[in-house]
């Protein structure tokens, strides 16, 4: 059975706080380095964790600089308004975006992240 995924960071507790937010899912544990969100909908979990040493990954990839390791899909039904509201949360929009129905952000500690278009 998948858990969740962890996520690495340099300020755990408000990393968490901005997907929190953006998601609408409660902060389900926090302790010292620590912070658990808990999908409202079943056991499913983000864990951010301290990382010391952290630095950014840099998108689109570059030769010799920390490459992302992984990435947020999103399904969205308004591309403009969720990236609005990711921006107001502390998001900041990618240069390059590589498809019109889908927005590359960065979460604030720099972790990638995309919103893509329900056309469905």
């Amino acid at each position: 059975m998948w858990w969740g995924t962890a996520i690495e960071a340099p300020d755990p507790a408000a990393l968490a706080q901005f997907y929190s937010d953006l998601l609408g899912w409660p902060i389900g544990h926090q302790e010292p380095g620590t912070t658990i969100l808990a999908a409202p909908e079943g056991s499913i979990y983000i864990v951010f964790q301290q990382a010391t040493d952290y630095q950014a990954p840099v998108w689109p990839p570059a030769a010799g600089q920390q490459r992302p390791m992984m990435h947020f899909d999103f399904q969205v039904g308004d591309l403009d308004s969720a990236v609005a509201e990711a921006v107001a949360l502390g998001a900041s929009v990618a240069t390059e975006q590589p498809q019109d129905n889908v927005r590359v952000l960065f979460d604030p500690a720099g972790h990638p992240f995309c919103l893509c278009r329900d056309d469905g």
